[in-house]
C-alpha cells in the first residue's frame, strides 16, 4: 500500500483532474493500456473496482493496493504524459500543480523495492547480457521480483564469469554460481583487495547465500516447472545478491581493474 498524506492526494487529484470520476483525457480503455504498460498491472480486475468504477475511483483503489515504488512509477509516467500533452494542445501546464505531483512521484520512487538495483547492469559490451540486466530491472519496477529470480541466477554466472576472467582464472563451462564466486574470491584476496576480518566475514555469509542460490534458481523459479518462491522471499534473495554485486564493482572500481571495463568475452561459448 503506497504512503500518501491527505494533502498529496489533494494535489494528486488537481494535476490529474480527477474530480469528476475521470483521469486526465483518458477513456477507459486507454488507461487500462497506459496503466499496463508502466507497471504490467491491469486496472480493469475486479480488486481495481471495488472503491468504484470510474476511472479516477480506480486509481483510488491502485494507490490504496500497490506499493509506494509501483505508484510512483505510474505517477512518473502520468506527469510525462500530462505535460506532453498540454504541449501538443498549446495549453498551459498549471506550474504549481506539477511540480507538487512530481514531487510526490519521486517520493515514492525513494522507497525502492530492493536496495542497489542499479548494480544489475551488464560488464561487457554483449547485446545479450544487456538485455538480460533490462529485463531483471523491468521487473523488480513492476514489483514482481519473484518473477526474475533465473534470471538473476544468469545474470550471476555471465557477470562471475567475466570477473573471473579479468583476473586470469579459470573456470570450467558448467560451473556453477557459488563454484565462480569462491574462485573469484580466493584471486582478489590473495591481491589483498580484502583487508578487514570484518570484511571476509560479510563476504563468507556472501558466499552461504550464493551457494543457496542455485537451489533456488533449479526449484523455486521459472527456470523450470516449479512452484515459485513467495514475493517477500524473492525481495529478500534480490537485495543481498544486488548488493554483493555492488560490493564486487565498488572493488573492481577502487582496485582499478581496467580489464574488467574493456572486457569483450564471445558469450556463445557458454
Amino acid at each position: 500500500m503506497a504512503e500518501i498524506s491527505f494533502i498529496e492526494k489533494r494535489a494528486i487529484e488537481a494535476f490529474l483532474d480527477m474530480g469528476s470520476g475521470y483521469v486526465l483525457n483518458f477513456s477507459d480503455r486507454t488507461f487500462q493500456d497506459f496503466v499496463f504498460s508502466t507497471t504490467g498491472i491491469d486496472v480493469s480486475v475486479k480488486k481495481y473496482k471495488e472503491g468504484g468504477t470510474s476511472k479516477a475511483n480506480r486509481l483510488r483503489t491502485f494507490m490504496k493496493l500497490e506499493p509506494d515504488v509501483v505508484v510512483g512509477k505510474l505517477f512518473k509516467e502520468l506527469y510525462q504524459y500530462k505535460v506532453t500533452e498540454d504541449r501538443l494542445q498549446e495549453r498551459e501546464t498549471n506550474v504549481a500543480e506539477a511540480e507538487e505531483f512530481d514531487k510526490v512521484a519521486n517520493r515514492l520512487l525513494e522507497g525502492r523495492v530492493v536496495d542497489n538495483i542499479d548494480a544489475i547492469q551488464a560488464n561487457n559490451d554483449d547485446k545479450d547480457f544487456h538485455q538480460l540486466a533490462k529485463l531483471i530491472k523491468e521487473s523488480i519496477e513492476k514489483n514482481q521480483p519473484e518473477a526474475a529470480l533465473d534470471r538473476l541466477h544468469t545474470f550471476m554466472i555471465k557477470f562471475l564469469k567475466e570477473l573471473c576472467r579479468s583476473h586470469g582464472v579459470s573456470f570450467d563451462k558448467d560451473d556453477t554460481v557459488n563454484a565462480l564466486f569462491g574462485k573469484y574470491m580466493k584471486a582478489v584476496k590473495a591481491k589483498g583487495w580484502i583487508s578487514s576480518p570484518m570484511a571476509e566475514k560479510i563476504v563468507q555469509f556472501s558466499f552461504q547465500v550464493i551457494d543457496a542460490f542455485n537451489d533456488i534458481r533449479n526449484n523455486k523459479s521459472f527456470a523450470h516447472d516449479n512452484p515459485v518462491l513467495n514475493y517477500d522471499e524473492s525481495v529478500l534473495i534480490f537485495s543481498n545478491v544486488s548488493a554483493t554485486v555492488k560490493f564486487l564493482q565498488s572493488l573492481e572500481s577502487k582496485n582499478k581493474n581496467v580489464a574488467v571495463a574493456e572486457a569483450k568475452p564471445d558469450w556463445g561459448q557458454f
